[in-house]
Parts: C-alpha cells; structure tokens; sequence
C-alpha cells in the first residue's frame, strides 16, 4: 500500500516519484536495486496498491503507470453503518469505557452526520463522535454509575448547536441566486451563485476567489444573455444601462472548474427576469455561446452533496444521463432528475412560475326596484316658438 502519493516531495535528498516510476513499471521491476540496500530483487508478482485524494498533484509519468479507480463518497446510511461496526467500538474502546456505561443511538449518529458534518469521508464524524464519548468518560470519572444513552435530541448539549444549517431554500427565496454543484478533493459540495445590478454602463465585476476557467464561464453567460435578449424577453437596454455583479459565497475558499456556466446563468436570468430559482433545484453543467449545455464529470459526489443538503431536483445535462447508470439506487432514490440540452431547458425548469392572476368575476347588474306609488312620468315637451 503506498498511502496519499500525491504528497510525494523532491528536494536535494532525491525524488521519489523517479524511484516509484521503475517500482511500478512492469517493464523494469523485475530487477529492481535500491540505492539502500544495493541488492536487486524482483518486484514484477508485487501488487501495489496507491491512493491520493488529489490527481493533479501526481506526476503525470507516474499516473500513467496507474490503472486509476474512482471511489465515491460514503451515503447517509453507508456512514451509518461503518460508524456502528467499526467507529463506535474503537472510539469507546480509546476512551476507555465499555457498552454498560454509553450507548450512541441510529438518530445521534445521524444528527451528527447531518447537522455538525459535511462531508464524503468519515474523518470528522469520527471526531464528533470521540467529542461525545469523552464528555461521557469524564461523568464517569466523576461518579457516574448509571448508563448514557446518547439520542439525537440529546447532541446539542454535548457539542453545541448544529454547525451545518440547510441554507438552500433561505438563500434561494429571492431572484438572482441559484444553487450549484461542484467537485472537490475531498469530493462534492454546494455552492451559491448571486447575482445583482446596479445603474451603470453595462460592466460585469466577478468576486469570490474565482478561477480563470470560472471568469471565461461568466463572461459567456453574459455575452449569450446580451446576444440572445429578445428571444428570452429581456430588456436590452438593461445591459447597457446597468452595471452586473456576480459573486459566489465563501470568498476565502479558491473555486475553479468548468461547471458553473449553468448556475451562472440561471442566477443572472433570474436576476434580470425577477423571477426566484426553484429553492428545490440544485445544477450543474457548463454552456457555450450557442446556448448549448456541456456534459461534466464528478456526477457522483456532486449528486451525493446535494442529496445531503436536502436538494430533491437535480439538473444535469442529457450528456450526462448514461452516467447515472453507474450509480447506486440507494442514492438516486427521492431525487428527480432533470436533463438539458441547450440553456432554454434549464431556464423552463429552473425558475419558478409566477402565479397565475385569478380573473374577476364580473358583479351581476341587479336590476332597479321601482318604488311603490310612483308612476312613471314623461318628460314635457317644450313649446315650440
């Protein structure tokens, strides 16, 4: 097993991916000779087994030495039952308690999966939960003698108030912010695109640490909103009289990837139409100047960040629909899908309908009541002169 190779280092001790590169070459470990040793033995029947968390960090001559598989992150009921076999027993054991003294109920773990972890791993639920076992251990060091029985209304007063709050629906509730997808290393998340206006010359101001390939993204989205205005009734003269501005939350964490031109486009339609983004939808894909919808990769742990964020549609392009083939039942059940080709499909499914105006009911004219008594007169004529 060679653990998290993409942290390998080179400096004037030597490289180690130069070394590993005539390891794991067929071709050449039959004979291989360390430089410690200085005695060739044979590495050809050797299975090595490599993982890392980021690829772009590998050399490029080592990758391709490597037959690479994809794992994807742990679902709500996968983490659930690692945490019972295996997380639970080791962190009682470490903190020196046994089963007659703590018990983790099935709601605490999954309180503390949903509302003080974020993740595709399992590292920070471990941690949690060792938080809880050791506040335990120390009320029986202090006297305790009865068992703890740890239930998901019982997480907060040991580790506080929930550090996860579902933002999708409050953040989505007014125009100009749409709810996206995106990979990671540490595998997928959500992201908040907003959009807004100001009186201005038609200018476009991007912010929150985004990457080049994230600008170009925006900037197509612009240029195909501008371009395509009449046909999508917006007004043109709001991009010559106003000045745009198109930020994504979480400024001190660096973002860039091409799957955002979707998100993009759909927060500033939004913005421009005043029309709010489904609060339920969550995206991703990329677009070009024509409008057409581009398929994308890391469908897996993006569609796995969503579902736990409590997102039940997911938007994705057509390109992508073979894709879901390959991902388990357990985690596309109750979720819809939605799949576009060209931005039109997303913006029809994306915002949400106004609501249709309630004709009047026209009043019924009630017909004039003649009052008892009186007779109808006539009009005199006048006498001619």
């Amino acid at each position: 097993m060679l653990d998290e190779v993409d942290k390998l280092g080179s400096d004037f001790r030597g490289d180690p991916s130069s070394a590993l590169l005539e390891v794991l070459d067929p071709e050449q470990n039959h004979s291989f000779e360390d430089h410690y040793l200085n005695v060739p033995f044979d590495l050809s029947n050797v299975l090595f087994i490599a993982t890392a968390n980021i690829l772009e960090a590998i050399p490029r001559p080592l990758l391709d030495r490597m037959e690479l598989i994809r794992l994807a992150g742990y679902t709500l009921e996968q983490k659930m039952a690692i945490a019972h076999r295996y997380l639970i027993p080791k962190i009682i054991k470490n903190n020196g308690l046994n089963r007659r003294q703590i018990d983790i109920k099935d709601s605490a773990i999954e309180r503390v999966a949903l509302e003080y972890t974020r993740e595709v791993g399992l590292r920070n639920l471990e941690r949690e939960l060792s938080s809880i076992s050791r506040k335990v251990a120390r009320q029986v060091a202090e006297g305790r003698t009865r068992k703890t029985s740890i239930a998901g209304e019982m997480v907060p007063e040991y580790l506080g108030p929930p550090k996860v709050v579902n933002e999708v629906a409050l953040r989505t509730a007014i125009p100009g912010v749409a709810t996206g997808m995106a990979w990671t290393e540490l595998g997928g998340d959500i992201l908040f695109v907003e959009a807004t206006s100001m009186p201005g010359k038609g200018s476009l101001r991007l912010t929150g640490q985004l990457g080049q390939v994230m600008v170009e993204s925006a900037q197509a989205v612009f240029s195909y909103l501008h371009s395509n205005s009449e046909r999508l009734r917006i007004n043109p003269n709001l991009f010559v009289r106003l000045d745009f501005h198109i930020h994504v939350p979480s400024g001190a964490t660096p973002k860039d990837g091409p799957s955002a031109g979707v998100t993009i486009a759909t927060a500033l339609y939004s913005l421009l139409a005043g029309k709010p983004v489904r609060p339920d939808l969550a995206m991703t894909g990329e677009i070009t100047l024509r409008g057409q919808v581009l398929q994308v990769g890391g469908l897996k742990e993006k569609i796995l960040a969503a579902k736990l964020a409590g997102v039940t549609h997911i938007l994705i392009p057509r390109r992508n629909e073979k894709d879901l083939g390959e991902i388990s039942q357990s985690i596309l059940e109750g979720l819809t899908f939605h799949f576009a080709d060209r931005i039109d499909d997303v913006l029809e499914v994306a915002l949400v309908p106004a609501p249709a105006s309630k004709p009047r009911k026209k009043k019924a004219v009630q017909p004039r009541k003649k009052s008892p008594g009186r007779s109808k007169t006539t009009r005199k004529e006048r006498p001619s002169k």
